[in-house]
């Protein structure tokens, strides 16, 4: 004999088989049972089940013979594997189908009363039929009188009676009338209605709909529908045509579907349609019927196997604590599902919380001096906390604080103890934890194929960003290039006066040391004099040509040393820094050979030739003197008159001159005066030159400005089209959460995230004044004016506006306010500088940045209440943290927050969020254990306190639907009671 069943279970709410419409051997109607001994067959055919029925409803039409038998049965021994059987009672109604069908109706009857028996068949009694002028009850002797009434023919008791009961109709007035006259009856019976065609209110219709108020109200009147139907299943449940809101004002609210194998045959016990099995969750009593019509949603669920819920890896299936004397049990069983700890204040509860979250290896900083563990640590040296795992592993760790600095990075379970929670929405504003706990869960949101090989948001922020911050440093170098080119340009512009001037008065100089160069000449040497004055001019001309090839000879030389530098260091060092930056390419040595860096063109050969054909022309120009022996025969000039003294090189020039000086008669004394005004020339006209190429570079300078504005107008918008396109990559890195947010809908909807461009513009204006002098008289004057013009005309488009509209805004502000800008140039500052200063500032882009702003109801969080911040993170938590499946454990979630709160906003994200992750609550809030359905009902109590030693603790255990655990609910939670009724009011289900 199999050892009896459990009906109540100390984990609280699991999921049963329960066949709630089996017909058993010696049914009314269509009794299809034969053999020797009917009753063992369908016993057999019980047991033998898979999976095993724990609660079955044993149904008769009009009566419960049945029910009474197969208990007498399972009091012998019968019946091991269930835990509950009840009676539902069949009954027909006087409304009609499509199907010439009566509708059928069940009443199925609390069985706990030790009368109910005796009770049931005084109501059933109340039900009446009429016939041939004589009324008849629902009993079994009418049901016989009215057969042989209808068909004299019925001898036999049992004929008689098929014939009664096919007979027998109930209306629906006299069956309200028999509950309304019967507080028994409304508090120990459930109805249920059949939904299919044939005999059930789906046969309620044809083409002018004249049964729908009746269906309607039918359907109203029942608690239950029977139905394996899973559209029927979707409907009830508020999924199909018509919402939750309209189910609750059309048919007063949401209604569970149940199925049974309907057997009336042993070949049909147990084996419903399509392996449709009817799942429950709760202990295997009657109150669970009553606690899955208030959650039909959460507690019904017909397939072939129940909801999966958490997974096993994921389920903590026990705690216990070893070497705890202050214990009254040292292990304590957990449901998968949502698990609530209550109890009085300083009764354990949060001792509970401490210890799982120990065992799973949850962070230390959540386990702060205000905690179980620290304030209780000299009871607790010899202590260890030891989860037992769903899959069969287990995890453990010492009850003290040393212990708990060891404790894993990653635990194996969430803890949000209430100064966890307290410190993350403090009311100093949200913290880094509070933004680290937000980017956390928007890291998880993405998908492992969308992480790019990032472990955390900073590093998948830092991926998303790179290739946009990057053009924005790199434009933003080639905005500054362009602005000191056009700083450079303009002051050149603004200097042709003045080189021109400088130019003449150079001129002049030169002209005049000329003059006085030739004024040492003798007197009586004009025509030599003239012929020195000419080879003295081409000297210095043919310098200015040596000094040019040897400045190019020069540059070439540095060339070759560039080419060379950037072979050897820096293109070697650019390809190493690509590869420590671009590491996860998975490029081989061998690949990234062929990123080696050259020049594409013959560089080689090319500074070669030029080099050595700069050479040339520096010897060339410079020359070699002749041989002519100038002293023997002074008067032979070097150089024939009829010939272009610049045809020849510097040396022969030179030597001419000297011949020259010599025959005019200069004397040593002269000689060198001479000399010095001849360098003196030469180097003038040297300077002179660089000031005529400045002076052509001047005049040329509007072509280049224009070119430089172009370019730095461009380069300003490719550093916005950077920042807009980091915009566009936080939207795609914020994308998932969003996407979840819009998913889950409801309330979650108050939350949104968005991307948002922040300008400080007081920074900006703050660097900008302290280029300028604000004492002097102009349009700057004092501070704030500049705030105020930026405020006008550049803040809207700075968070707003995209890279065209954004460059134009900024190069028209920066024309329209030069002028007045110089202005107030400090006195001593160097103008280039200052300008280019000026410049950098101006088109700066430093004071904007692009971030995320997370609103609940439209309120950044930033503004938003510590309460009402934790609302945030819970939602986060239960709602959109969908890859996070471990446990998640809550130490009073409800601390700060109004009841309204958290019914509107937490308790259908906690039933939704306990189908997929097991979740343990601590909590004083009635709505949090009653409305949320709470799987699992933990009741703490302590015993007295005794010197140098903890109270002894002791956890009561149980479901919602256990009357005991109930009574505890109503007896510590304030409203407990209030929160019970005011769920069962709209279903006239009486809790």
């Amino acid at each position: 004999m199999k050892k009896p069943f459990s009906v109540e279970s100390a984990r609280g709410s699991e999921w049963h088989r329960w066949d709630p419409h089996i017909h058993v051997p010696g049914t009314a109607l269509n009794d299809q049972y034969g053999g020797k001994d009917p009753w063992m067959e369908f016993l057999a055919a019980v047991e033998a089940c898979d999976p095993p029925i724990r609660a079955m409803g044993i149904t008769d039409y009009y009566g419960i013979e049945g029910y009474e038998r197969a208990v007498e049965l399972k009091a012998k021994g019968n019946l091991a594997s269930v835990g509950l059987i009840f009676p539902n009672v069949e009954l027909r109604l006087t409304i009609e189908t499509s199907r010439a069908s009566a509708i059928n109706l069940h009443l199925l009857f609390r069985p706990d009363d030790h009368n109910h028996v005796e009770r049931i068949h005084r109501f059933l009694r109340e039900l009446k039929f009429s016939y041939l002028g004589e009324t008849y009850r629902c009993d079994r002797d009418d049901l016989i009188r009215l057969g042989r009434a209808h068909d004299p023919k019925a001898v036999d008791d049992n004929a008689a009676r098929r014939a009664g009961a096919n007979q027998f109709k109930v209306t629906l007035e006299n069956l309200k009338r028999a509950l309304e006259t019967s507080d028994w009856a409304r508090a120990n019976v459930l109805i249920a209605v059949a939904g299919g065609e044939k005999d059930g209110t789906s046969g309620l219709r044809d083409e002018e709909a004249s049964f729908a108020a009746l269906r309607t109200e039918i359907e109203r009147f029942a608690h239950i529908i029977f139905s394996g139907n899973p559209k029927q299943s979707s409907f009830w449940l508020g999924h199909e045509k018509i919402s939750v809101a309209e189910l609750t004002e059309k048919y007063g609210g949401p209604k569970p579907c149940l199925h049974g194998s309907d057997a009336h045959t042993v070949t049909k016990v147990g084996k419903p349609d399509s392996n449709r099995f009817c799942w429950v969750k709760g202990d295997l009593v009657y109150e669970t019927l009553r606690q899955l019509c208030l959650e039909p949603s959460q507690r019904v669920f017909i397939g072939e196997e129940p909801p999966l819920g958490a997974l096993n890896g994921n389920i903590i299936k026990s705690v216990e604590v070893t070497n705890a004397p202050w214990l009254y049990q040292s292990r304590i069983e957990l449901n998968s599902g949502l698990v609530a700890i209550i109890g009085a204040r300083g009764s354990g509860k949060t001792a509970l919380a401490d210890i799982i979250a120990a065992g799973g290896l949850a962070l230390s900083q959540r386990l702060n001096e205000k905690s179980f563990i620290s304030r209780a640590k000299d009871f607790l040296r010899n202590s260890e906390a030891r989860l037992r795992w769903a899959e069969g592993d287990d995890t453990y760790n010492g009850l003290t604080m040393t212990g708990m600095e060891e404790l894993l990075d990653h635990p194996h379970v969430q803890y949000l103890s209430q100064q966890f929670v307290d410190q993350l929405c403090s009311s100093d504003g949200p913290n880094d934890e509070l933004i680290d706990e937000i980017e956390r869960v928007i890291f998880n949101a993405h998908p492992a194929s969308d992480r790019l090989g990032a472990s955390d948001f900073k590093e998948l922020l830092l991926k998303r960003l790179e290739s946009s911050r990057q053009k924005r440093r790199r434009n933003q170098l080639a905005l500054e290039k362009a602005s000191l080119e056009l700083t450079e340009e303009r002051a050149l512009k603004d200097s042709l006066p003045h080189l021109e001037k400088d130019r003449d008065e150079r001129r002049k100089a030169i002209d005049k040391d000329k003059k006085d160069r030739m004024a040492l000449v003798g007197k009586g040497n004009v025509e030599r004099a003239s012929r020195l004055e000419l080879v003295s001019n081409a000297v210095d001309m043919k310098q200015q040509e040596v000094n040019q090839a040897k400045l190019k000879l020069r540059a070439l030389e540095l060339l070759e040393t560039d080419v060379a530098n950037f072979r050897e260091r820096e293109a070697p060092l650019l390809v190493q820094t690509m590869q420590l930056e671009r590491s996860e390419s998975g490029l081989s040595k061998e690949d990234w050979k062929q990123f080696k860096i050259d020049f594409v063109g013959e560089v080689d050969s090319i500074l070669v030739t030029r080099v050595a054909e700069a050479q040339k022309e520096v010897l060339k120009l410079q020359g070699v003197a002749t041989n002519v022996d100038t002293e023997a025969n002074p008067e032979a000039p070097l150089i024939a008159e009829d010939v272009q003294l610049l045809t020849h090189p510097l040396a022969v020039l030179e030597r001419e001159r000297e011949r020259l000086k010599r025959l005019v008669g200069i004397d040593v004394q002269n000689t060198r005066r001479f000399n010095a005004l001849s360098d003196k020339i030469t180097k003038a006209e040297g300077v002179l030159t660089k000031i005529n190429q400045n002076i052509e570079r001047a005049k040329s300078a509007e072509e280049r400005i224009t070119k430089l504005i172009k370019a730095r107008r461009e380069a300003y918008a490719a550093v916005y089209e950077a920042i807009v396109e980091e915009e566009a990559q936080l939207a795609i890195l914020y994308a998932p959460i969003k996407a979840r947010i819009e998913e889950a809908g409801g309330s979650l909807s108050k939350l949104s995230f968005s991307i948002r461009r922040t300008v400080d513009l007081e920074k900006w204006a703050a660097t900008g004044e302290s280029l300028l002098d604000l004492r002097r008289n102009g349009p700057f004057q004092g501070r704030g004016s500049l705030f105020q013009r930026a405020h006008l005309k550049l803040l809207q488009t700075w968070e707003s506006g995209d890279a065209p509209t954004a460059s134009a805004a900024v190069l028209e502000f920066v024309k329209t306010n030069e002028a007045d800008l110089r202005l107030h140039m400090p006195e001593g500052e160097n103008k280039r500088d200052w300008a280019k200063r000026v410049s950098d500032w101006l088109l700066s882009t430093d004071h904007i940045s692009v971030g995320y702003g997370l609103q609940y109801d439209g309120v950044d969080i930033e503004q938003l209440s510590p309460g009402t911040r934790g609302i945030v993170l819970l939602l986060l938590y239960l709602a959109i943290d969908g890859t996070d499946d471990r446990p998640l454990i809550i130490d009073q979630p409800e601390e700060n927050l109004d009841p309204q709160s958290i019914f509107d906003e937490l308790v259908t994200r906690f039933r939704e969020a306990k189908r997929r992750r097991q979740i343990i609550i601590v909590t004083h809030n009635a709505n949090l254990v009653v409305n949320t359905d709470a799987d699992q009902v933990i009741v703490a109590s302590s015993g007295q306190h005794k010197p140098a030693q903890l109270p002894v603790i002791q956890y009561e255990m149980g479901g919602l639907e256990n009357k005991r655990i109930r009574q505890r609910v109503c007896d510590i939670l304030e409203g407990g009671e209030h929160a019970f009724k005011e769920r069962a009011k709209r279903l006239r289900v009486v809790i």
